[in-house]
């Protein structure tokens, strides 16, 4: 199998190319020639089956040329290794048909650890195949980037600078990232958004004599491996909800729309999904695409679900190229649009194809609160605000189900973050203060390690260019 970008201008990788390079030369993002499919038959046997053997079995599909099926399946047992909770991903109910999905049992207490662990694996395994060395560089609004660092603090053949949006970010968001003391792990508190920071990463990216000579390697969603990653999750929990008999529909709490393009990859995989529910917080940019048709760009809001306090969501790229009929010139102008004017408007036949796949619904501030309060009155269940911006979204598509008379399905929210990642937030909603587990019991106590730098691409060029050990 081989990844082409969606802008049309990129040489064709293999995934272990694709895998090195993060953004495609052309400022695209990757993504594969054509969807492998998974049979009835082969659903069906997904049932009772380990996390780590779907795993194996969903994403050797797209890495095949790459790694022998042996080496994937030893990557993936070690990735999972870590996690506190046996099933993985394991499933709570909270609600008649109405499930959390918990994608917090990694190292660093986010979903992003679930792909995270594996992605940092398969680059030290193909840079010590090629006898090469690589700079990650990644922009965060909280949890990529710890669990970037935790994935590949120590690793010999990396150099890792993350940048995250100085004051934006949560006391623990922070701290699991600044209070890791290895030599190849730097830390950037950029003065700026996180739109800032993922827009200075891009920028790097396309300064290819710049990306080529420290060998630039990223980790962010646009880094086609980590939406393979979270495929295998949808495939589990659809499996345990007595997938492909019936249909089985996901909420997803979004900001970069990485999470919830891994439930519409699943989706045209051949997983029977219901509805894919976006849920927005009061930055909505998704919500009013999808309402009227036009991407336009306002003012980041801070909210107390900060990573998804997002206004370009990177991954609504891959989805817009198979809406346009994978027409590369239809997304360059876009795109083009976007950079100049700040907003493009979505055609009406590609629209129409989006909204037939998603929904998207917007919870605020005092909603989030209110179904935090709700949800640990009714089930004595814990959420963060993140995952919270998922059930309200959820219980709303639910009810609007029910007054069509829609046959009703399991909802599935992405339970995306443990609640002590936001105690305050938490606190504010419950008067409970959520205990971090005790391998992360110590982290307010621990030193930082952090530099604050200017919201400017040259200055970052060369801060991580005084620091890389990469040699070109």
């Amino acid at each position: 199998m081989q990844y082409i970008s969606t802008r049309g201008q990129a040489p064709v990788l293999s995934f272990d190319q694709a895998l090195l390079s993060g953004l495609a030369r052309d400022g695209g993002l990757f993504v594969p020639e054509f969807y492998p499919q998974v049979s009835q038959d082969e659903l069906r046997g997904m049932a009772g089956k380990s996390f780590q053997s779907v795993a194996a079995e969903i994403i050797g599909r797209f890495t095949q040329d790459s790694f022998a099926p042996e080496a994937l399946g030893a990557m993936i047992s070690q990735a999972y290794s870590g996690f506190r909770h046996p099933a993985i991903a394991p499933l709570v109910q909270i609600d008649s048909n109405l499930f959390v999905l918990e994608l917090f049992h990694g190292p660093t207490l986010a979903f992003k650890d679930v792909a995270m662990q594996l992605l940092g694996r398969m680059m030290d395994a193909v840079l010590k195949a090629k006898g090469q060395r690589a700079t990650i560089v990644g922009a965060t609004s909280g949890d990529t980037g710890a669990a970037a660092i935790e994935a590949f603090a120590g690793l010999e053949q990396v150099d890792v600078f993350i940048l995250y949006p100085h004051g934006r970010v949560s006391d623990v968001q922070r701290r699991q990232m600044t209070t890791i003391d290895r030599s190849n792990i730097h830390t950037i508190a950029l003065e700026g958004t996180f739109d800032d920071a993922q827009a200075i990463v891009k920028g790097m990216f396309n300064n290819h004599s710049f990306r080529d000579r420290l060998q630039l390697s990223g980790v962010n969603s646009i880094n086609w491996a980590r939406i393979v990653a979270q495929t295998v999750y949808y495939f589990t929990a659809a499996s345990s909800l007595g997938s492909p008999h019936r249909p089985v529909s996901f909420a997803v709490p979004t900001g970069n729309f990485g999470d919830i393009l891994a439930g519409y990859i699943a989706k045209r995989m051949g997983l029977p999904v219901g509805q894919l529910v976006i849920g927005t917080n009061a930055n909505d940019i998704l919500a009013r695409a999808l309402s009227g048709g036009d991407y336009q760009i306002r003012g980041v809001m801070p909210t107390s679900s900060p990573s998804m306090d997002i206004q370009i969501s990177s991954n609504f790229e891959r989805l817009l190229f198979d809406a346009y009929d994978r027409d590369s010139a239809d997304i360059c102008a876009l795109m083009a649009n976007l950079t100049q004017s700040k907003h493009f408007s979505i055609a009406p036949k590609p629209l129409e194809r989006i909204r037939s796949e998603f929904c998207a619904v917007c919870i605020d501030e005092a909603a989030t609160k209110s179904e935090m309060q709700r949800t640990y009155r009714d089930a004595g269940y814990l959420l963060d605000p993140h995952t919270a911006v998922g059930v309200g979204a959820a219980r709303q598509t639910m009810a609007r189900q029910a007054m069509a008379e829609n046959p009703s399905v399991p909802m599935v929210v992405l339970g995306t973050a443990h609640p002590a990642k936001f105690p305050d937030a938490v606190r504010a909603a419950t008067g409970i203060s959520p205990a971090l587990p005790a391998h992360l019991s110590d982290l307010l106590d621990r030193k930082e390690h952090f530099t604050i730098v200017a919201n400017d691409q040259s200055q970052i060029e060369s801060f991580i260019a005084a620091r890389s050990r990469v040699v070109t």
